[in-house]
């Protein structure tokens, strides 16, 4: 007979920190090494982020030895309810017989069924007090969660909890300190809020969407969206004379504004650095957006003239999100395009040579969805 339980989660209890090197699927993988040698029937470890704006749980790193992991999934928090509740009480939850108990009515449950997990593990993530996501233990043996057990994976999961909060913490730290340096700069230009925000959930979306094509990791995709939003902080050191000037710039006032690209640069490695952070595995690709989201793929724009495939992909994402975004938002210049007209220069710049057809495939591909954000984040005044 199947059975679903629920204990208390120890919130506040601490555990020895995870190995620090690596990226977090990396240590996640290390991690579930040391469990298998007290728990051997855990087969799959997997963490879900959540995402407080849309109350979607989205996949973000994993360790599966049974079969292959689910990628690139999300769904809305309240679909489910007994999720739901978890995220409230803080509760863990035992399924003891998942056949039994779930149906295959959602992706995520077709795919546990399909690849035979017969028991589930299930610990809520909290970051300050806050529902940060869900961390899901699975086995393909029935019953394997003990009360022995849970007691063990509790540390575990507090483990996991604390590794993953100290460094979506640590992006923040950046974040927020590219937004204290606009503030104080009193970057204008088009760099709202809303701006930022679009950006970052297009990039996501045309990240996600490649993902399969470049064997890109939902960690990987995740520090795109947290990262997209720094991709012009190199602007706060340009000249306002220069930054909102209406007209045509010069040569002169051209090379100075293209600059901004390498003081993004500096700024980020100086934030990295005085925060101590140089050390995180994806600065990398905090750097490459910032350094290179203006550079096309025929070896035009600047500032290095790579081509193709030197150009990296996360700079390939936001280049066309940013694009995307600034033709179907107003300007002082010109009105809002349509989606379908965006989409038409697009491709001409794929033809041309310029961007990645992957990249701009998926905008089309996923044209409804991009317009919804466009909609839920606009501009104040437009």
């Amino acid at each position: 007979m199947s059975k679903t339980s629920t204990v208390s989660s120890p919130k506040g209890r601490c555990a020895a920190d995870a190995d620090g090197a690596g990226t977090l699927n990396e240590r996640l993988d290390r991690l579930h090494d040391r469990l298998l040698e007290s728990v051997p029937t855990v087969d799959r470890i997997a963490c879900a982020l959540y995402d407080t704006a849309e109350d979607r749980l989205k996949t973000f790193i994993n360790s599966t030895r049974a079969g292959d992991a689910i990628a690139g999934y999300e769904f809305k928090l309240a679909d489910s309810v007994s999720l739901s509740r978890l995220a409230k009480s803080g509760e863990f939850r035992v399924i003891d017989d998942i056949p039994a108990v779930i149906g295959a009515d959602s992706a995520h449950s077709a795919w546990l069924l399909s690849k035979g997990y017969r028991s589930s593990f299930t610990a809520p993530m909290y970051d300050n007090g806050s529902f940060n996501g869900l961390i899901f233990f699975n086995s393909t043996a029935p019953a394997v969660f003990s009360t022995a057990v849970q007691r063990d994976l509790s540390l575990y999961a507090n483990l996991i909890n604390m590794t993953i909060s100290s460094e979506l913490a640590a992006v923040r730290a950046i974040s927020a300190a590219a937004q204290i340096a606009r503030d104080f700069a009193d970057l204008r230009d088009f760099e709202t809020g809303a701006h930022l925000e679009r950006v970052a959930r297009y990039a996501r979306i045309i990240a996600k969407a490649v993902a399969p094509i470049h064997h890109l990791s939902d960690e990987f995709v995740e520090h795109v969206y947290l990262f997209a939003p720094l991709h012009d902080i190199g602007k706060i050191g340009i000249a306002d004379k220069i930054l909102l000037k209406p007209g045509k710039l010069d040569p002169d006032e051209r090379r100075i504004m293209e600059s901004h690209v390498f003081k993004g640069r500096d700024i980020i490695a100086r934030i990295l650095g005085d925060f101590g952070l140089s050390h995180l595995p994806d600065s990398r690709v905090m750097a490459n957006i910032v350094e290179c989201h203006h550079q096309f793929l025929d070896g035009t724009g600047y500032p290095c003239r790579p081509q193709g495939v030197e150009v990296p992909i996360e700079a390939r994402i936001v280049m066309v999100a940013d694009i995307f975004d600034a033709l179907t938002t107003r300007r002082p210049y010109k009105q809002p395009w349509t989606i379908e007209r965006a989409c038409a220069e697009l491709d001409l710049m794929v033809n041309a040579g310029k961007l990645d057809a992957d990249c701009v495939a998926a905008i089309t591909l996923h044209a409804a969805e991009m317009g919804a954000i466009g909609e839920l984040y606009h501009d104040l005044a437009a």
